[in-house]
């Protein structure tokens, strides 16, 4: 028995759906789960891996496709690619209270991981675990915003942290060469960007082995270059300088 499909439905399973209102009508794109905000984040480029179909819907559960007349009133064309874009970009996300609490509570963990990661106590240079930093993020309330990159908001929880822990970036360890001559000069636009000068050796070439924090490194890479004309080189020598085992709370 053959079962009779209207033409303008199109039946679609493990869907997320991005809703968009537009000249007070209602249009929605059915996506794969999980792809939405790679896809606004930048890392996932490829639009066919986001989208299950290229068709703009008015109601993705009941599969019934948006009219022609309809998309070019509300969005002056009626290319589908291009609409998908839009609303892949501008709408909003539906999911159940359940799925909006398990992804925060990811989000929420995933931050914590790289506060751990990035971050120890200055006094002992030693590296929180990610429960300290997660126990530390619930007693400050840090809210989770499910728009911002888990990148973004974990250099905001570092900051919102300082005022109720010890805790800034690791330090990077670099070593520079200079060119003698350029090096002194050098080495006094740099000192305000070094916290801790671990060695200097002037030889035919001025050579300093410095700690710094990793968000002045493009910085101090892009001055070398440019006040030594790339005769001067940088080297990491590490990305963290930590001592070994985990921070403990008091």
């Amino acid at each position: 028995m053959s079962i009779f499909t209207p033409t303008n439905q199109i039946r679609l399973t493990n869907v997320a759906v991005v809703r968009m209102k537009r000249a007070g009508k209602r249009f929605e794109i059915a996506c794969y789960k999980n792809k939405v905000v790679g896809w606004r984040s930048g890392v996932e480029k490829d639009l066919d891996e986001v989208l299950q179909t290229h068709s703009v819907f008015v109601n993705v559960s009941k599969g019934q496709v948006a009219k022609k007349e309809d998309l070019i009133s509300a969005f002056g064309t009626d290319d589908q690619t291009e609409i998908c874009k839009q609303i892949l970009t501008k709408g909003e996300v539906q999911v159940s209270d359940k799925e909006r609490h398990t992804q925060l509570e990811q989000m929420f963990r995933d931050i914590a991981t790289i506060v751990a990661d990035k971050c120890v106590n200055p006094e002992t240079k030693r590296p929180y675990t990610v429960i300290l930093i997660e126990r530390a993020m619930k007693d400050i309330h840090y809210s989770v915003k499910p728009n911002k990159s888990t990148k973004q908001q974990a250099l905001e929880v570092i900051k919102q942290l300082k005022e109720t822990i010890k805790i800034e970036r690791a330090h990077m360890r670099l070593r520079f060469i200079l060119p003698v001559n350029e090096g002194k000069k050098l080495k006094e636009k740099l000192k305000p960007l070094m916290k801790v000068v671990e060695s200097e050796d002037y030889s035919q070439q001025l050579e300093i082995v410095c700690l710094i924090d990793p968000g002045c490194f493009r910085e101090i890479d892009e001055l070398i270059k440019k006040e030594t004309k790339g005769k001067g080189s940088l080297e990491v020598l590490s990305l963290k300088d930590v001592e070994e085992g985990d921070e403990k709370f008091e």
